[in-house]
């Protein structure tokens, strides 16, 4: 089975107010086989820095804790005790084994400590299902992965994707509630 790029995405909410439309939206990105949400948590952080998770998902609490392990693995979370971290943790030790780590120490990131205490985050894995075809065409042709990022709106006024007045909206839906 080919799978797409996975890709880890992070988002704060310093006042959460979750009502199911983020399940909603997960939903839909499944059901268009584009993107396949392999696991979504969402993580409060208290004022202390206690977290508590659950999954964003219509799993049962079982599948729930199976699934839970990938981004509890690959964040340091467990679900069900330790055992929660169990799998990922096993795998990762056998890549290591064989010289594959999941992070350089250079792109290594600690994503629970970037959530800001007092506050909550959504951690969505995604499979990028369309980009299978395309990720295998650039292997075919002898090419490679150097880098990958999101574009701020703000960048792409130069490039005339976007007007000023278009990229300031978009980068304030983006940033507006993110705290100082």
């Amino acid at each position: 089975m080919a799978i797409g790029p996975v890709q880890l995405i992070v988002l704060g909410f310093p006042q959460p107010d979750f009502h199911g439309e983020i399940i909603d939206e997960l939903e839909r990105l499944r059901q268009s086989d584009t993107v396949r949400v392999i696991d979504a948590l969402a993580v409060y952080k208290d004022p202390d820095g206690g977290l508590e998770a659950m999954h964003l998902s219509n799993l049962s609490d079982d599948e729930a804790i199976e699934v839970g392990s990938m981004v509890g693995a690959l964040v340091g979370l467990g679900f069900d005790g330790e055992a929660g971290v169990e799998p990922g943790a096993q795998a990762g030790a056998e890549a290591a084994a064989d010289g594959i780590s999941a992070f350089s120490d250079e792109d290594a990131w600690d994503v629970l400590e970037d959530i800001p205490n007092g506050s909550a985050a959504a951690l969505i894995l995604l499979e990028h299902h369309w980009a299978v075809g395309l990720r295998d065409a650039i292997a075919r042709a002898g090419g490679f992965r150097v880098s990958d990022g999101f574009i701020s709106p703000l960048d792409l006024i130069g490039i005339g994707l976007l007007t000023a007045e278009e990229a300031a909206d978009l980068h304030r839906v983006e940033t507006s509630s993110v705290p100082t």
